[in-house]
Order: structure tokens, then C-alpha cells, then sequence
């Protein structure tokens, strides 16, 4: 692999995949890396890991990598120091590693009790000099499907008109996407889902609700509700940006008027 860049230390270009997007909860359970030094020598390395959670079925769907896949594999922590090691001297590079790969790594290198210190690398990250140089707002989107400038940009009557005719060439443009609106809502909603305060705390059906993040992940909140209200109770007095809808099924649960 050449790179028509100078370097003066190590480049390690690295993606991770994770059981979610909880830096906190979440966990590794594949990290690759391509390691380049000033001389040009490359080194590969792919490792996985055993979670010690649960891959959510959602998540399995996107990487690929399920429970048992992994069940054999050793733990981050086993490997932590070795990885540290590795890309101890070495700048940072990856798509999307400013937003998220860099924090999920450093969380779960600190849970090992292992310092990644980032303030003195240099990070390099292709979807920020993507989106620089490649727009992703209405006026690009008018530009790339409908070869017009958006003139009336940020003027609300003019972005929907705009917006509108984006999703027409759109879809002749792809003839491939869904072409009805039910097709296109699941078509969306498996790039980037919609989810409420509620979805964000609980899975399943409103009369099944399980914590999905917490020290109470994976247990029924009717369950929490009977055996420690005490803890929603918590979470009411405690956490300051409680989604009201969030309040609401807590309340419910506890039963305490709606307020």
C-alpha cells in the first residue's frame, strides 16, 4: 500500500465493530487495523472479541458477527496492552474515528485500564474531508440531481419545493429504491431509524418494556418497578435530560399520576 503522503511516524488506519453506539454500555468485538511506517512497511491486523454482552440481532444484521462467533475469542482486555502497544507511536487515521470509533476505542482501552492518549497524535478522518469537500445539504442534493442552484435556500416555501423535486429524480434516478411511500420508510429507516426518548431506553412492546442501556439492561421495567423503584425514582430526580415521554412510561410504571 503506497500513500502519497510524507510521514515522519506511523499511520494506523483502523475501523472497529461494536454492539452498539454506547460508548459507555456498548462494547468491541472487532477491531481491524493497517499500520504504515515512514520506511513503507504495512502491517495488518484483524482480532475479534468476546463482548461479554449480548449482540443485539439489529446489530448482527449490519456487521455480521454474532454471539457465537465470538463466544471463543478473548477479551479486549486480554489484548489491550499488546494493541496499545502497537499503535503507542503512531498517528490515527479511519472514516468517522473523530465522531465515534475513537471514543468507543479509548472507552474500552480505559476500561482495561489502559491510557490511549490522543492529544498527541494527529487524526486524520476521510468523512470529515468528504463532507467538507463534498456537500451534503439541499443545495448539493439540487445541484447533483437536478443540475440547478437552490436558489431559494433557507426559505422554507423553497426548501420543501426543492426537496420535493430532489425525491422525483430521485427516484428515477434509482429505479432500484422502493417505489411507494411504505417501501421508502423502511428503505430510510434501516440507514438511519428514528427513534424516540423511549426507544433509546427501552425495546419491546409497551406492556413488555426492557431496559435496553443502565445497570439494568436486559431486565423488564415492570420488573425494576416492583423489586427497585427506588432506581426509577432515580432516573426521575437524577437525570436532568429525561425525554418527558421517558418520564411518562417511569410514572406509569411506578403508578404515579402524570404530571
Amino acid at each position: 500500500m503506497h500513500l502519497p503522503l510524507e510521514l515522519d511516524r506511523p499511520l494506523v488506519f483502523f475501523d472497529i465493530e461494536t454492539t452498539g453506539l454506547d460508548v459507555k454500555n456498548d462494547r468491541i468485538v472487532e477491531l481491524a487495523l493497517i499500520k504504515i511506517t515512514p520506511q513503507g512497511d504495512v502491517i495488518e491486523r484483524v482480532r475479534r472479541f468476546n463482548p461479554g454482552v449480548q449482540i443485539p440481532a439489529e446489530v448482527t444484521a449490519i456487521h455480521g458477527i454474532t454471539d457465537q462467533d465470538v463466544v471463543n475469542e478473548p477479551t479486549f482486555c486480554l489484548r489491550a496492552k499488546s494493541l496499545a502497544a502497537l499503535i503507542e507511536d503512531a498517528d490515527l487515521a479511519g472514516f468517522n474515528i473523530r465522531g465515534f470509533d475513537l471514543h468507543m476505542l479509548v472507552a474500552e482501552f480505559k476500561r482495561c485500564g489502559v491510557n490511549l492518549e490522543v492529544r498527541n497524535r494527529r487524526l486524520i478522518d476521510m468523512q470529515n474531508i468528504f463532507h467538507r469537500e463534498e456537500p451534503r445539504d439541499l443545495s448539493a442534493a439540487a445541484q447533483f440531481y437536478l443540475g440547478r442552484k437552490h436558489e431559494e435556500a433557507h426559505q422554507a416555501l423553497g426548501d420543501i419545493r426543492t426537496t420535493a423535486a430532489v425525491l422525483s429524480a430521485q427516484l428515477e434516478r434509482y429505479p432500484h429504491i422502493p417505489q411507494d411511500v411504505d417501501g421508502l420508510h423502511k428503505y430510510c429507516d434501516q440507514i438511519r431509524p428514528f427513534r424516540t426518548g423511549v426507544d433509546l431506553w427501552f425495546s419491546g412492546p409497551p406492556e413488555e418494556r426492557v431496559f435496553i442501556k443502565g445497570k439494568n439492561k436486559g431486565r423488564q421495567l415492570s420488573d425494576i418497578a416492583q423489586t427497585s423503584p427506588d432506581y426509577l425514582l432515580w432516573m426521575l430526580r437524577e437525570i436532568d435530560d429525561l425525554d418527558e415521554e421517558v418520564m411518562e412510561v417511569l410514572k406509569q410504571a411506578l403508578d404515579v399520576p402524570v404530571q
